[in-house]
């Protein structure tokens, strides 16, 4: 039976503005982690990532709302009194110290016995991939391995969750890679509920095993990283997470089948899936992304339509194209360059069939 690690229940936090009245940094929240999740919360800067995260901490209180561990209220507990630890972004390593001292100070300050110590330290090291470190001082180590001490430090006091804000945001982006896989194998080897908030949209899908997408202080949209991309529930989500082309429109069917029509800017008819419950004329925007799109090859489905190459750039391993539709709107599209003898499908100015399938295209009202 699953279990949840932490629950956040209706929580808000608040603070005072300039204007001397309060301001809702985190308002109304609701969710819950399960044991041995990773659990992204993404969002853009003062979307309320970081105050949640800290609630959990300990750092700051909720205003309203109570914040469960394992079942037990810890809303107004001080953080030392919580079984929770925290890697930050500045990893905050003693220079003068030891690789082994660093991951062992904590323990020391709380009275354990030396070789117990030792014997902790060895095995947190070991988790890291870092045994053969022990004796070097900070400065003697990469930036990644820097990052694995700190987690490291946190592990050894053998917390119930993991708490991480953006621990990556200061490393290079190929370290930076190479890290978010080495912490969700960490992370999986260990068997701890981590929590990692990141404004970095690539980052919470290569790690998470759900993802909460935040903004203005709200939870927008929870799920699987494949649900948030592939269904987003709103306009902010689809903008935030990838690249989306919107085609705003309204309603030509009722919602509610599997399939709806949005009759879109110059006539222009489009399949798509959602609008539930929506009545004819409704406006709504239909988003689908580049990749979901095809240039000259047929879906045999209902949405084909004519248009011209507008522009495209070469990137390698994909093609994207801009291409204007004879109604007038404009669809990115991203072809994968599959030939190597044939870099790209169409060349500027060419006249071209765009295809995309109903089920790619999704209908948002916000």
């Amino acid at each position: 039976m699953t279990t949840n690690a932490v629950e956040m229940l209706d929580i808000v936090k608040q603070f005072p503005n300039p204007a001397g009245g309060l301001v809702n940094a985190v308002d109304h929240v609701s969710f819950a982690v399960q044991d041995g999740e990773f659990f992204s919360m993404l969002g853009p800067s003062g979307c309320g990532k970081t105050t949640s995260l800290r609630m959990i901490a300990g750092f700051e209180y909720p205003t309203f709302g109570r914040i469960l561990l394992h079942g037990k209220d810890i809303g107004q507990t001080p953080p030392y009194q919580r079984n929770v630890n925290t890697v930050f972004q500045q990893y905050a390593l003693f220079p003068h110290m030891s690789v082994g001292q660093n991951v062992g100070f904590g323990l020391e300050m709380k009275g354990v016995e030396k070789l117990e110590i030792e014997r902790r330290v060895g095995e947190a090291l070991d988790m890291v991939r870092l045994s053969a470190m022990e004796k070097r001082k900070p400065s003697q180590l990469s930036g990644g391995q820097q990052q694995r001490v700190a987690v490291a430090r946190a592990l050894i006091n053998r917390p119930e969750v993991l708490l991480l804000d953006e621990p990556l945001g200061a490393l290079d982006l190929k370290l930076r890679k190479e890290m978010q896989l080495e912490l969700k194998t960490l992370q999986r080897e260990v068997g701890i509920t981590f929590i990692y908030v990141t404004h970095d949209q690539e980052e919470a899908m290569t790690m998470s095993d759900r993802i909460m997408v935040m903004n203005h202080g709200k939870a927008l949209q929870l799920g699987t990283p494949a649900e948030v991309y592939e269904r987003p529930n709103s306009r902010f989500v689809a903008d935030f997470i990838g690249e989306t082309n919107f085609m705003e429109g309204r309603l030509k069917t009722p919602g509610g089948g599997a399939v709806v029509e949005v009759e879109c800017a110059g006539g222009l008819g489009v399949h798509a899936v959602g609008g539930a419950g929506l009545p004819v004329g409704a406006p709504v925007t239909v988003a689908v992304r580049p990749e979901r799109v095809a240039i000259n090859r047929s879906f045999e489905n209902v949405n084909c339509f004519a248009g011209t190459v507008l522009d495209l750039v070469y990137i390698g391993t994909d093609t994207y194209y801009n291409v204007r539709l004879d109604g007038g709107q404009v669809l990115r599209v991203r072809e994968q360059n599959a030939d190597p003898t044939q870099r790209t499908i169409a060349a500027v100015g060419d006249k071209v069939q765009v295809t995309l399938k109903a089920e790619s295209a999704v209908v948002l009202v916000e």
